[in-house]
């Protein structure tokens, strides 16, 4: 019994740092807002550079219906630390719900819902 606790310590132990460690590669999306014809979203990235894509689909909400009202995307290289990515396209005026993804390497790495005014 002696034995068996410290291995299922050790074994718990390197599981939980997997766990930690894991969702620190992965850029972070922060603020998402919409001014000047284009959708402002602030990336934050563990490492760089790297080249990704940023993709916004802008959804309104109406009746109880989610609809797509727009897609946009653009291609990008993020910095290390916090980088403030534009991305251009018209919007009309009214609340809605963005999805925001960034993609490196055909993969998705990051994906949020974040709800702008216009």
């Amino acid at each position: 019994m002696s034995v068996r606790m410290p291995t299922c310590f050790t074994v718990f132990a390197l599981l939980a740092l997997m766990v930690l460690v894991a969702g620190c590669t992965s850029p972070g999306v922060g603020d998402v807002s919409y001014h000047n014809g284009s959708v402002w979203v602030t990336i934050t990235s563990p490492s760089g550079p790297a080249d990704a894509y940023v993709q916004v689909t802008v959804h309104q909400l109406k009746d109880f219906h989610q609809t797509e009202v727009a897609f946009f995307e653009t291609p990008v290289t993020l910095v290390q630390g916090e980088n403030v990515i534009s991305v251009p396209g018209e919007i009309p005026p009214g609340n809605y719900k963005t999805y925001v993804y960034v993609i490196q390497n055909n993969e998705r790495r990051t994906a949020v819902i974040r709800d702008i005014e216009v």
